[in-house]
Parts: C-alpha cells; sequence; structure tokens
C-alpha cells in the first residue's frame, strides 16, 4: 500500500468531530420550511403540535414523514390512535402556530377547527392539510420518522404559506409567485418517480 493510500484509510476511519448543537441549528436554519401543525384527537380531545420537519415521501403509495421528538405528548397521542392530519400554516397564522409551540395546556383554546374524514382536527384557515394513518416509525436519533399514508387531501387554494427561516417567520414576497419559465422543468422535477429525486 503506498503513502497516498494509507492517508485515505487513516482520513476514512478517524472519528466524527463533535458537532455544536448552536452552529447545528444554525446551519440548518439557512434551510428554509414551510410550518405545520399536526393534529389527532384521542378520548374526544383535539390534540396538535408545531412541527417543521414534515416533507413528501412517495407517490405511490402515497405517503408522507414527520418527526416528533421523542419525549412528545402529542406525538404519543398520534401513536396510539394511529391516525394524524397535517394542517399547512397560511402566512396569516403566525399566533397558530406560536400557540401550537408553546407550552399552553390547552393549545385549542380560541382555535376554530373541524374534523377531517378521519376525525383528526383541520384548523380554520390552513392552507392545505394532509389527512392520514400512521404506517410505520423509525428511530431518529432524538426523534422518531414517522411515515403516514394518505388517506384525503385538500383543495388547493391561492394564499400564501408560512415560512420559517434562519429563526424567524418569513413569506413568499407576492411580486415572486408569478410562474417561472423553468416552471414546466420543475414540476417535472417534483412529480418523477425515478431514483435520484426526492419524491
Amino acid at each position: 500500500m503506498s503513502s497516498g493510500e494509507e492517508a485515505v484509510v487513516s482520513e476514512t476511519t478517524a472519528p466524527e468531530a463533535a458537532i455544536d448543537p448552536r452552529r447545528f441549528r444554525t446551519v440548518l436554519g439557512q434551510f428554509c420550511t414551510g410550518v405545520t401543525i399536526i393534529t389527532t384527537v384521542e378520548d374526544g380531545e383535539p390534540v396538535g403540535f408545531a412541527c417543521q420537519s414534515f416533507a413528501a415521501l412517495s407517490l405511490e403509495p402515497p405517503l408522507v414523514l414527520f418527526c416528533p421528538t421523542k419525549g412528545s405528548r402529542s406525538w404519543a397521542a398520534i401513536e396510539r390512535t394511529g391516525k394524524f392530519c397535517v394542517n399547512v400554516l397560511a402566512e396569516e397564522q403566525q399566533a397558530v402556530c406560536a400557540r401550537f409551540g408553546s407550552r399552553e395546556p390547552d393549545k385549542f383554546a380560541g382555535i376554530g377547527w373541524e374534523p377531517s374524514p378521519l376525525g383528526s382536527p383541520i384548523i380554520d384557515g390552513s392552507l392545505a392539510h394532509i389527512d392520514c394513518t400512521v404506517e410505520t416509525v423509525h428511530d431518529g436519533g432524538d426523534h422518531y420518522v414517522v411515515f403516514g399514508r394518505v388517506s384525503s387531501l385538500s383543495e388547493v387554494k391561492t394564499e400564501r404559506p408560512l415560512l420559517f427561516y434562519r429563526g424567524q417567520y418569513t413569506a413568499i414576497e407576492p411580486d415572486k409567485t408569478v410562474p417561472a419559465p423553468w416552471r414546466d422543468d420543475l414540476e417535472a422535477f417534483l412529480t418523477a418517480t425515478t431514483e435520484d429525486t426526492w419524491l
């Protein structure tokens, strides 16, 4: 083995450097996300929590995922009921997000909602909702990764979404929502099912 090969082996087998949690959060905060409220009903009571870690997973079968902390009481309720509704928040729902991200004992106080086809809360004013059953649950460090099978979907609305970026709420600028010349390419990317795409 040459000295160059030895250097490669030593680099790949070296232990990982410790990652500073604050820097980890700051760097990942550069990734802009939407904001959702994940809900269910247990023993007749609505339950929910604010969640950024939500994503589309599969078209066939239709699957989504979200990542609750392992100590989440709302997740424990969802796990017991086996169903949940993803509420995608609209731009003007910052106060709703703040409430569901708080330690308020009754997060639904003053919040209007109606039951989804599976019985989970659809929050009034939400931009979209996705009604799901729990498909599988996977370990993800201090979180779980929950796969949900989509049962039904809302109609498409025209309002803008609430976004979270660098630790703050933000939104799409009105003049940035016009169709771009590359929209057809983007649409093809988002609906492709090849192995090298995210959806």
